[in-house]
This record gives structure tokens, sequence and C-alpha cells, in this order.
């Protein structure tokens, strides 16, 4: 009918529905950073029970991912909102300096060099 993947995944799939085990609760999703990159920038209240489980599960276990997912919802927030005063982008830039993670600092390096003037050579 058309599908492309492994036939091996629908047989893993259809296996307890054969024997007559259907399970009663949803398999946790397969985690990948695209997936997890969802959950982080999607408003919280529009994740199933499964995906926030999931998230909080992992940001206990990551606290850098904790600190990266709060960053990154503040952020989310303002470009949805459309923040037009430069006050809360520069409270939150501020904010990732200070934190000092290395995955983050160089966001206000990336901000700072996109904020100057071009200048021709």
């Amino acid at each position: 009918m058309g599908y492309r993947g492994d036939i091996n995944t629908v047989r893993r799939h259809l296996r307890p529905y054969r024997t007559g085990t259907i399970p009663a609760d949803v398999p946790l999703p397969h985690l990948t950073v695209r997936r997890v990159t969802d959950w982080i920038t999607r408003r919280p209240e529009q994740l199933t029970e499964t995906e926030r489980e999931c998230l909080d599960e992992l940001r206990e276990r990551s606290p850098a991912l904790a600190t990266t997912t709060q960053y990154a919802r503040r952020l989310a927030a303002m470009v949805r909102e459309r923040h037009s005063e430069h006050l809360a982008l520069d409270a939150w830039l501020a904010d990732v300096r200070l934190d000092g993670q290395r995955e983050l600092r160089t966001l206000p390096l990336v901000y700072g060099a996109t904020a100057q003037p071009h200048s021709p050579p």
C-alpha cells in the first residue's frame, strides 16, 4: 500500500495484537534529537501525558537539559508573543551569559555579532 519502511518494524508492532496480548499502556516513543527538541519548544500544555513524562524523566537525568529547556521555552515565548522590547531579549541573553553552560555560551556572541550594524568592507 505504499509503505516504504522496514517490514520487521511492522511485524514487531503487530505481534502483541496477533497473540491477543494487546499492551495496556502506550509504548514509549523512540527518542530522537528532533523529537525531544519538539517537546522542548512546544507549549507545555500541548504535550501529551506520555511526552510530558518522557521529557520530565530526561530533564531529571540531565540538569543541563533542564536548564536548556527553561531557556528555550523563555525564548520561544518571546518569539511567539512577539515582544518588541529588547529588554526581554537582553535579560534572556544576560541570564544565558551568567549561567555558563557550554552549550549555550555562544548564543550571546552570535546575537552580538548580528546586532551590530553592517559596515561595507
